[in-house]
């Protein structure tokens, strides 16, 4: 128990700095920091400059820009208008109705963003006045959008899956074809939610769309075609092994502008904006990588992580044990950390647990996937709440109410990967061999 010291100090330095207000990047390089002066002899300052530019010059992690610059130029398309057009003469029939073209929605353009909080902005704006026009219930509008909206996390390309990815020095292709299977379950999931809400809650009475022959649905589908095209460039040269994830996100902004020229919604200015708000994001994640991975150095040195790897072999924790364990360590971690700063910052000590138990790497990173996703509807800092209140007007425990289902969900999927790992390991184990991750 001679790791309870630096532990605590640790999270003394690292709750103070956070508390009071530095950045999180900062604040992890802050706790390193600390750590390296107090517990090493070497030199903290020549370890820092050489450990944030290896982790910084990874040829991976490009992908991260390119990936969330595709998504900016999306959003400021008429993506989500024409996804509506084209989805909903299909959805009007199912039990729930348009609701459906929330979850749907969100997973369509899951495929080609890779971010919950662009998912959310991209389709919320469009559905939300649709469906209050038609007087659907305002707390499944919202839930199913605060749901659904995170599967931008798991289906590929995740931002999330390319961090954790380079974080444990995996394949990220590999990763994004994990996800797909466990993505689209928990869509249809959503979906069944849904279906068997409308049917038992008296509340549910919206306006009755009127009919359309399958002529007319099939001319509104061609609104889906420029959004199909683009997953299938983004996913299918990775999946046929054409492209690395990198290259498949260099297609995915080309794609993008082709669409938005075409659109006529590319100008000087949103190409600027678009660029612009990249820019933020990618910085943002990677000053939170860089100081993660200096804390992970650092933690290194004092022996923490493998510390606490042994204590928990020593409690001979069973697998199912330990990953609910980690279940219930990430949802309260959740509360107050975005996902990518959570799996930053636990992965080199949980790295080490769960290679131990001979956990597969690749199922468990659409495991903490899953999990992370709960943190974006979860009070006090869930993402996807702030998001949804901006875009509303609604109280946040209005809010946190309508997507409590969501999280149950998300609960269950927990257990369903539990039940069939193979929904993340099958299309990994079975895909083309093509070039590096």
């Amino acid at each position: 128990m001679e790791q309870l010291i630096p532990i605590g100090i640790f999270l003394f330095v690292l709750f103070l700095l956070l508390g009071s207000g530095v950045w999180v990047g900062l604040a992890l390089m802050g706790v390193a920091y600390v750590g390296m002066e107090l517990f090493t002899s070497r030199p903290a300052g020549d370890a820092m400059i050489t450990k944030v530019w290896s982790s910084s010059s990874s040829w991976t992690l490009t992908a991260l820009p390119l990936f969330i610059w595709m998504g900016e130029i999306l959003y400021r398309t008429r993506l989500s208008e024409d996804m509506f057009k084209g989805l909903s003469p299909w959805m009007a029939r199912l039990p729930g109705g348009l609701v459906h073209t929330n979850i749907v929605g969100c997973t369509v353009f899951a495929a080609v963003s890779g971010s919950s909080a662009a998912t959310l902005t991209t389709v919320g704006k469009m559905s939300i006045p649709e469906l209050r026009k038609r007087h659907y219930p305002e707390k499944m509008v919202i839930g199913t959008l605060a749901g659904a909206a995170t599967l931008g996390l798991m289906i590929p390309p995740s931002l999330t899956l390319i961090v954790y990815g380079v974080t444990i020095n995996e394949s990220v292709t590999k990763l994004f074809m994990a996800g797909v299977f466990p993505g689209l379950v928990l869509a249809l999931m959503f979906m069944g939610y849904v279906a068997l809400t409308s049917k038992l809650s008296k509340q549910f009475d919206p306006d009755p769309e009127p009919p359309m022959s399958l002529m007319e649905k099939l001319k509104n589908s061609r609104f889906l075609i420029p959004v199909i095209c683009l997953i299938l460039v983004v996913i299918g040269s990775m999946y046929m092994g054409i492209a690395t994830a990198t290259e498949a996100a260099a297609f995915g902004v080309i794609g993008s502008m082709v669409l938005a020229a075409t659109q006529g919604s590319l100008t000087w200015g949103t190409f600027s904006e678009s660029l612009m708000g990249a820019v933020r994001t990618s910085a943002m994640i990677a000053l939170i990588l860089a100081g993660a991975s200096f804390l992970s150095l650092s933690m290194g040195f004092t022996g923490i992580p493998r510390g606490l790897a042994d204590l928990i072999a020593s409690m001979e924790l069973s697998r199912f044990q330990l990953l609910m364990a980690l279940l219930v360590f990430y949802i309260i971690l959740g509360m107050f950390l975005d996902g990518i700063s959570s799996v930053v910052l636990t992965m080199a000590v949980v790295e080490p647990m769960i290679r131990a138990q001979g956990i597969d790497i690749i199922w468990f990173g659409i495991f903490i996937v899953v999990v992370v996703e709960m943190a974006q509807i979860t009070p006090p800092i869930g993402f996807n709440l702030f998001v949804l209140q901006g875009m509303t007007g609604h109280e946040m425990n209005f809010i946190a109410r309508a997507a409590i289902p969501m999280f149950l969900i998300m609960v269950v999927m927990v257990f369903v990967l539990i039940a069939f790992p193979e929904l993340a390991t099958w299309l990994p184990d079975n895909i083309r061999k093509g070039p590096g991750g």
